[in-house]
């Protein structure tokens, strides 16, 4: 595997009696795109919000380029400094749009560069058209969200990602809450970073995308890694029954 960017050792999570991840062991390289798939509840949403510490993991570590933290008995916790620097390096983009309503695409997506990257104001509008223009909303950037689409919604929530520059994209279920036919517009911008070389983890329900786009797939149940993989082997040929039993439905899509 080329360089690691991402990599998450023994990691635990628990949310009062529930165990939501039982020592998970990963790794991502740079420009790998992998694919996190699974049964609702498995922990794959908690994983991914561990990969940048908006959920804090109970014991193991995290490690996102060259920033890493340890988490458990006798480990000190990083403070808001330090953890505002290290989510700086992973942008995140989530099921709701969580844009801001009462600012245009534009504003929405300098916001980031204002505000954290302390950018000058020329620049950041510069870099904001720019990456509108890349999702293929540059005739959006004066629109308020009320007057976007879904679709259009979580593309400018990925420019708003993306403007921060990070080293690694986190997509969470990116494309569940649109409707069916704005999805294919969301998918498409997620392709085209991935061929850019972007190394992003992925959290989806979109089966033949994950199958198409990611390089990795893995598979979660009950807060452990069950089978890792090439996409399409893990899709087409699962070696693990849970796997299998966890495709079925898909695989009797494609069929009929």
């Amino acid at each position: 595997m080329s360089e690691i960017m991402i990599e998450v050792a023994a990691l635990r999570k628990q949310f009062g009696d529930h165990v939501v991840l039982r020592s998970v062991d990963l790794k991502v390289g740079r420009g790998e795109v992998v694919a996190l798939i699974g049964p609702s509840g498995s922990g794959k949403s908690t994983l991914l919000r561990c990969l940048n510490l908006l959920v804090v993991p109970d014991g193991g570590a995290v490690r996102v380029g060259g920033k890493s933290f340890r988490f458990g008995a006798g480990a000190s916790q990083p403070g808001n400094r330090a953890l505002a620097g290290f989510r700086a390096a992973t942008g995140m983009v989530f099921q709701q749009f969580n844009l801001f309503p009462h600012r245009t695409a534009l504003e929405n997506v300098m916001e980031g560069p204002l505000v954290v990257r302390r950018m000058a104001r020329a620049g950041a509008e510069a870099l904001a058209r720019g990456l509108l223009a890349k999702v293929g909303l540059a005739d959006k950037a004066e629109q308020y969200p009320s007057r976007l689409s879904g679709g259009q919604k979580q593309r400018v929530a990925i420019a708003r990602a993306l403007a921060m520059q990070p080293a690694v994209m986190l997509f969470d279920e990116a494309t569940s809450a649109l409707d069916p036919e704005l999805v294919g517009e969301v998918l498409g911008v997620m392709q085209s970073l991935a061929a850019e070389g972007m190394t992003m983890v992925i959290v989806t329900h979109e089966i033949a995308f994950a199958r198409e786009v990611a390089d990795r797939v893995v598979f979660l149940r009950d807060g452990v890694i069950v089978e890792d993989g090439p996409a399409r082997q893990v899709i087409d040929s699962p070696r693990e029954e849970a796997t299998r039993a966890f495709l079925a439905h898909f695989h009797r899509q494609r069929e009929g």
